[in-house]
């Protein structure tokens, strides 16, 4: 498949820059993969769509505060850093983007806060991702963390909101958050709400978790026509035994699997037996999934309604089918749904 494939036309007002009251009351598009038919629910409807036994995945990951504002040394430019990931715990290496970027060398300094106490030096200039920071700090590594996640603004989109509320804080971050090491919300997941939860056992429908520390590969502007020339970047992914456990008795039961979103569905999907299960794992992947691909694991996905041309768009269109899923789009446009990660929600089944 080629990228112009998944272009269409998103005006910037249908993109929601706040979720909805309630969680769960969003909007839910239900589109049946075998014959097309689209419905029209809430979210909260979803459990009508599942029994006993069947199982949700969701990502337990949790969005950390990873833009920050500062000053270059000497000229005291204003510069971004989003940090991206720790490299290492004892140096306080981190590697970063910084924006803007063409002004930023090794051995520049970098001041953050208003009395500006915390400090990092550019120590490379060469990663496929930006610049490697190694932060000058002198004390424990809890009270560093501490310092520098309070300096830190939780990275919301800039194409979604241009300034970050206090409401974000709880908005951008699913309610069963866990494990610290995101840049991105997995959005699909933030519209469970407790409530849902009880409802899902009353049902006995089963949840199991994994972890996927979202980056920004995702996000990232795919700048090539043939799909399969794209690289994504590398993600961590954790796949415990319990979830196993849980996640194969449900596909042996004869049961339903419910990847909640596509970091969901490209965890399920890199490591799995030639039975069709889920082995434990902790590691990296890369797992980009674009049309045609075979799954092994999801009998369903939840996903939210993505931008032009974005590889969650298109790892949906996998799992759903392209002609059915951007006809989905088509309608989602006509009947005022909302765009991006605080947007209305699909469930292909």
């Amino acid at each position: 498949m080629k990228l112009s494939q998944f272009q269409f036309l998103l005006p910037k007002e249908r993109v929601a820059q706040e979720p909805t009251r309630w969680r769960d009351e969003c909007k839910l598009m239900v589109v049946h993969k075998d014959t097309g038919e689209i419905e029209h629910r809430l979210f909260k409807d979803i459990i009508d769509y599942f029994g006993k036994g069947d199982t949700f995945v969701l990502n337990d990951t949790k969005v950390f505060p990873a833009r920050l504002y500062g000053k270059k040394e000497k000229t005291g430019a204003d510069i971004m850093v989003f940090l991206l990931r720790e490299l290492n715990r004892e140096q306080h290496l981190w590697d970063v983007i910084v924006d803007p970027a063409r002004k930023i060398r090794i051995g520049n300094k970098l001041y953050f806060g208003e009395d500006q106490s915390l400090v990092a030096e550019v120590i490379d200039n060469t990663t496929s991702r930006g610049r490697t920071l190694r932060f000058l700090y002198d004390g424990s590594y809890e009270d560093f963390k501490q310092s520098l996640f309070s300096l830190g603004e939780l990275p919301v989109p800039k194409w979604v909101k241009s300034k970050v509320t206090a409401e974000d804080k709880e908005n951008y971050q699913t309610i069963f958050a866990a494990h610290e090491g995101a840049v991105a919300v997995p959005a699909a997941g933030t519209h469970f709400s407790r409530e849902l939860f009880n409802r899902m056992i009353l049902k006995d429908i089963d949840k199991a978790f994994i972890t996927v520390h979202m980056g920004i590969g995702q996000f990232r502007r795919v700048d090539v026509e043939d799909l399969s020339k794209h690289r994504m970047d590398s993600e961590r992914l954790i796949i415990s035994e319990e979830a196993c456990r849980i996640i194969n008795k449900a596909k042996n039961g004869g049961h339903k699997v419910v990847a909640i979103g596509t970091t969901v569905m490209r965890g399920l999907e890199t490591y799995v037996t030639t039975t069709h299960e889920v082995k434990p794992y902790d590691g990296w992947t890369n797992k980009f999934i674009f049309p045609p691909y075979e799954f092994s694991i999801p009998d369903a996905i939840v996903s939210g309604f993505h931008l032009p041309e974005s590889t969650m768009l298109m790892a949906v269109a996998a799992f759903g089918g392209f002609d059915k899923v951007m006809n989905a789009y088509k309608v989602a446009l006509e009947q005022d749904y909302r765009f991006g990660p605080y947007g209305d929600a699909m469930l292909v089944v």
